[in-house]
């Protein structure tokens, strides 16, 4: 497993785990990595420290394989990728769960089903899904009241 520290086309700046290099580069060709900030898909490997030990204070290699341990408290992060990393993070998060929870995903048909609820042909309900920038704003002066929000699916999540 490697970590990345990486920064969006935003600013955001946000770290994903990878399995390799090469597993990194295949995801982020196929614009699957994504901010985990607001969802954009351009990003850059940011720089990085490399967390080395002296040869004075590392640990010796054990001659054979041990069971995995937990990680001592002295090694463990401050903020697991898990969890938000600030205020504005735990607000974002609260609202995608809030939308997730109370709205159906149409996914790619939801400008379709946009349309279909505002003509009276599918009955209206709260829905989300993906649509291109242009295919919202047709919608917005269309007088389909909608709202762009930087939610990524969750097969696209880090």
């Amino acid at each position: 497993m490697i970590r990345y520290s990486l920064k969006c086309e935003n600013g955001h700046s946000f770290e994903s785990w990878f399995a390799s290099a090469e597993a990194f580069e295949k995801l982020h060709g196929a614009s699957m990595v994504a901010c985990a900030v607001c969802g954009a898909t351009k990003v850059e490997k940011a720089l990085m420290t490399p967390a080395l030990r002296s040869a004075r204070k590392a640990a010796p290699v054990p001659t054979a394989p041990e069971a995995p341990a937990a990680m001592p408290s002295a090694q463990a992060p401050a903020h697991p990728l898990s969890e938000p990393q600030d205020a504005a993070e735990a607000l974002f998060d609260a609202m995608r769960r809030k939308v997730e929870e109370t709205s159906d995903y149409v996914g790619a048909d939801f400008t379709a089903e946009a349309r279909a609820m505002h003509a009276g042909l599918k009955p209206e309900r709260s829905i989300h899904g993906e649509a291109k920038i242009e295919d919202a704003k047709a919608l917005l002066e269309e007088g389909i009241p909608v709202t762009p929000l930087p939610i990524v699916p969750k097969r696209r999540r880090n």
